[in-house]
């Protein structure tokens, strides 16, 4: 295949500060440590950590021509992604969002949508967008064009082409469900948040929610839990919890979609279910420690090491 990875979906423009502690007043002004931008996403994360871990990555997605889309289409290719499925849409803006980090890692946000919702891949680099080993569809429930039925089947042309394919989503209620459940017969890994998944079913049971999309045609869910961790549960019966790592959380921006990352890189690497996980999840933490997406994802040696050399949360 040609790429190790490619990530379809969405790309958004991130400017983050830190640490958020208030609202000024009237036209005041309150005074902050740091400011960064950062390509982000939960393709675009995804995109450029797992990049940076080594894997031959293809991003698909769209953008605005403006100077937002420049700079994601700059900041992509310094990190050695390959952009040629990066969409310059005319009559878009970039997907974009001011981040406010709290000390606390949590960061309430204001996002503009964008370019991600009128993207779409065409027939013709369909084969493209697929012709890698790990297909990874981020995003659904905010790929307008792409929702209506064209995801489904680009993840259904991966599982033709032999790759394993991996989703993550946006969704706030049961209604989004329909919505989620026309890609979910051709997904290998399914990664929602546990809010995410509990808002999909209705559910509070972790078993119970797995169920669910099991019957909607998921061979693996794979929750992640915050603090708490990950779940892990296969159509064919294995299941377990992992703790997180013990780390000083910075900011959880990308966090999950971080997480994508590292599922892709141990997947390629052909790592087993537990250490797969374990990897993905070191990948989120470094992430965590830094402030924007992927921020401190450096390279797999220093996330492998990372993963063997910290220690976990005491549950």
């Amino acid at each position: 295949m040609k790429y190790d990875y490619s990530s379809i979906g969405f790309y958004t423009f991130d400017c983050l500060g830190w640490p958020f502690t208030e609202v000024p007043e009237g036209g005041g002004a309150v005074f902050i440590e740091e400011l960064t931008l950062a390509v982000s996403g939960a393709a675009g994360t995804a995109a450029i950590a797992a990049s940076k871990m080594g894997l031959k990555t293809l991003a698909v997605g769209g953008v605005g021509r403006d100077l937002m889309g420049d700079w994601v289409i700059a900041r992509l290719k310094s990190f050695g992604v390959d952009v040629s499925g990066m969409q310059r849409i005319r009559t878009s803006r970039t997907s974009s969002s001011i981040v406010t980090t709290r000390l606390d890692g949590s960061r309430p946000a204001l996002h503009m949508k964008g370019a991600t919702g009128d993207f779409y891949v065409d027939d013709c680099f369909l084969a493209t967008a697929v012709d890698a080993k790990v297909v990874h569809l981020g995003g659904v429930g905010l790929m307008d064009n792409m929702d209506s039925g064209r995801g489904s089947e680009l993840l259904q042309a991966a599982k033709k082409n032999g790759s394993i394919t991996t989703v993550d989503v946006f969704a706030g209620s049961k209604s989004d469900l329909k919505t989620v459940k026309r890609v979910l017969p051709f997904t290998d890994y399914f990664m929602p948040s546990i809010e995410e998944a509990k808002a999909l079913t209705g559910l509070t049971n972790i078993k119970d929610m797995a169920a669910v999309f099991f019957d909607l045609g998921v061979a693996c869910c794979i929750f992640t839990l915050g603090e708490a961790g990950a779940y892990y549960h296969s159509r064919n019966g294995d299941c377990f919890n992992l703790p997180a790592f013990d780390i000083k959380v910075k900011c959880t921006c990308g966090c999950g979609d971080a997480f994508n990352a590292g599922m892709a890189v141990a997947s390629c690497r052909g790592f087993d279910p537990q250490t797969a996980v374990r990897f993905a999840q070191a990948t989120a933490a470094l992430n965590a420690t830094g402030l924007g997406s992927q921020a401190g994802v450096v390279s797999f040696e220093h996330t492998w090491n990372f993963m063997l050399q910290t220690p976990t949360r005491k549950s």
